[in-house]
């Protein structure tokens, strides 16, 4: 069965995911989370790619990006895995594959799914039973966007700006968010779309990337309500 190809566009915001094989762990200690965070950053520089929003779990990963270009993303994807296994393989003194095949995304609607999709990343280890609130992760950007600790990482999309006027107006609107958790829909919704390779959002926004792309596309949800913002 071909692989599906990898969509990115220039502007439009993606969910990336990458998972360890097997659902296996690919951080064993604070140090390796530091790595990767390295070679994420340089990455981003390197192939003009903004991450808006990312979380590091214990055996996969979740970003949010927005491409320069069409090969961005996939380029950076391809340095960061290959290096950061360089490094667990030499650490660890291991061999074989961390990941598990090819990363996968969704391209992201985002005026209607985008803080949406920032919250559905920094909340996963609250869903995962690993902590209580996202304070308390330090793998992930919500200390940034909440709380307004520096985080090299992170390049916000125009929609987050768009919460506040100055920083302190920023954070405290983006934490209001999170008063009210997403919904399960909402949650399966944005699980179906990076799963399946599929766009996430509205039937004008499927028809713009059809356009762009001048081809037909899988679609994880065909006139679904926006996700909630609040």
């Amino acid at each position: 069965m071909p692989r599906k190809p990898r969509m990115y566009i220039p502007g439009i915001p993606a969910h990336v995911v990458q998972r360890g094989n097997n659902r296996e762990p690919c951080f064993f200690s604070d140090d390796d989370y530091r790595y990767y965070r390295q070679c994420l950053e340089k990455g981003l520089k390197r192939y003009r790619v903004q991450c808006h929003a990312y979380c590091l779990m214990t055996n996969h990963v979740h970003l949010l990006l927005t491409p320069s270009d069409e090969t961005g993303i996939s380029r950076m994807m391809a340095l960061l895995g290959k290096n950061y296994v360089m490094y667990i393989n030499k650490t660890y003194r291991r061999t074989g594959t961390l990941w598990e095949g090819r990363h996968k995304s969704s391209l992201i609607d985002a005026d209607n799914y985008l803080l949406g999709c920032y919250r559905y990343i920094e909340m996963n280890p609250v869903r995962a039973g690993m902590v209580r609130k996202p304070d308390n992760y330090a793998w992930s950007s919500y200390g940034w966007h909440a709380w307004g600790r520096i985080d090299d990482l992170i390049s916000d999309h125009d929609l987050y700006h768009a919460l506040g006027k100055v920083s302190a107006a920023r954070c405290k609107a983006y934490r209001e968010l999170f008063s009210v958790n997403l919904s399960d829909d909402d949650v399966d919704q944005i699980n179906h779309a990076w799963d399946c390779n599929y766009p996430l959002g509205n039937d004008r926004f499927k028809e713009t990337i059809e356009k762009t792309l001048q081809r037909q596309i899988g679609y994880a949800q065909r006139g679904r309500p926006k996700l909630s913002t609040g």
